[in-house]
């Protein structure tokens, strides 16, 4: 809604060419962000969780052959979109129960230091230490539209104590308080989880 008219039914924020590279060309929030994951991890297999509308803008803007696509059947929530994706990397792509898997939004406009922290999460779940690992982000101020992380501890990689759903913004200074950070729904696992 904040890009509109831009933005549309027809036509997604996520293909919009409005950030400036550093050679004077646009790009759009995905070619960005894959154009950043691969700057930080030229390995990085990637595969991107869509509907089937968007599949030719996607091949149009990254290329045929540049990310695997699973294509939702429906819309149906950000958990059974990651569930079919995680059956495809599986079934379609080949990758072994061991591996590590991250999960992240196409429409952050973060730094490259954001991806490197990607990178450091598929590594702690390859350890496998935790069924889950996710990133918070520190928050900037208190915000009744982010779900909150408490963690267990005030350590870079702690213990999760509890997870809070947009608060008011009383209590989201309280969970600040306590060390809290943003959901920014970024996490890994073991394929196999």
């Amino acid at each position: 809604k904040r890009l509109w008219p831009l933005s549309n039914d027809i036509r997604s924020k996520q293909f919009i060419k409005i950030f400036k590279t550093g050679e004077g060309q646009y790009e759009s929030m995905v070619q960005r962000v894959y154009r950043q994951i691969r700057a930080i991890d030229s390995d990085a297999k990637v595969t991107i969780a869509t509907s089937k509308s968007q599949v030719s803008a996607i091949h149009n803007q990254l290329g045929d052959g540049a990310v695997g696509i699973s294509v939702e059947p429906c819309r149906r929530d950000t958990f059974p979109a990651i569930a079919l994706a995680t059956a495809y990397l599986h079934d379609v792509m080949g990758v072994g129960f061991d591996e590590a898997v991250v999960v992240c939004p196409v429409d952050p406009y973060v730094e490259d230091d954001y991806f490197a922290a990607l990178k450091d999460l598929s590594d702690l779940a390859e350890k496998g230490t935790a069924n889950l690992t996710l990133m918070g982000i520190e928050p900037t101020y208190p915000s009744e539209k982010y779900g909150y992380i408490i963690p267990d501890g005030k350590e870079k990689v702690s213990m999760v104590k509890t997870f809070k759903e947009k608060p008011t913004v009383d209590v989201a200074k309280d969970y600040i308080s306590q060390g809290a950070l943003w959901n920014g729904g970024v996490f890994a696992y073991k394929l196999g989880y």
